[in-house]
């Protein structure tokens, strides 16, 4: 029996200036996902473009580019355009909050984080990327089988229509008045593949000319 393959831990980063705060952070979550870390923007920037993780856990309050900046960066990168954001911040406000949210984060999360909640809130939304990861996945299988259908279709009509054919040696007339033979013809225009043999009838004939 064969054995079936690890599945691969979802990958979060967390930036944060504070190395304590992304130890808390790190620890709480590494046993359920492979953890990314990033000490300012720039290096969450290349982290994002280089391992592509299904989440960040972001700082707003950095030296430039703060988190704020951060993730409008993020956001225009077609790429990862889609890649949840999540707010760790000391700044409880609704307007900080309002800043985020209009800037594309996912949720919003203040300081001193609530472990507990914190994780749930993670979970819900790696689980909503899984998600989608899902469908990216089966729309490019439908569309690959799409591709193929409509190159089946398209050699399908270039065998379609009135094919001249000689009474005598059965060989066919292309469409620039050259004869082949009926094998090289419907091998150019299809991908069948050819097998011989004798038909019954064409066997009793053999067998009587050889008597």
């Amino acid at each position: 029996m064969i054995a079936a393959m690890p599945v691969p831990k979802m990958k979060i980063l967390i930036v944060d200036d504070d190395p304590v705060n992304i130890g808390v952070l790190a620890n709480a979550l590494k046993d359920s996902y492979e953890i990314l870390t990033a000490l300012n923007g720039h290096d969450a920037i290349s982290l994002v473009k280089e391992q592509s993780p299904d989440l960040v856990l972001l700082d707003i309050m950095m030296p430039e580019p703060d988190g704020l900046q951060v993730c409008r960066l993020i956001r225009a990168e077609g790429a990862y355009a889609d890649t949840p954001i999540i707010f760790v911040t000391a700044l409880d406000s609704l307007e900080g909050e309002g800043q985020g949210l209009e800037l594309g984060a996912v949720d919003y999360i203040t300081k001193p984080v609530n472990i507990k909640l914190m994780k749930l809130r993670v979970r819900n939304q790696i689980e909503l990327k899984r998600h989608r990861n899902i469908i990216q996945a089966q729309n490019a299988l439908l569309t690959r089988q799409k591709e193929a259908l409509e190159a089946t279709l398209g050699r399908i009509k270039r065998l379609e229509g009135l094919l001249s054919i000689c009474m005598q040696c059965k060989k066919i007339r292309s469409g620039t008045n050259d004869w082949h033979q009926l094998e090289q013809y419907i091998g150019e225009h299809s991908d069948a593949v050819f097998s011989h043999g004798l038909c019954p009838e064409c066997f009793d004939k053999e067998m009587k000319k050889l008597d």
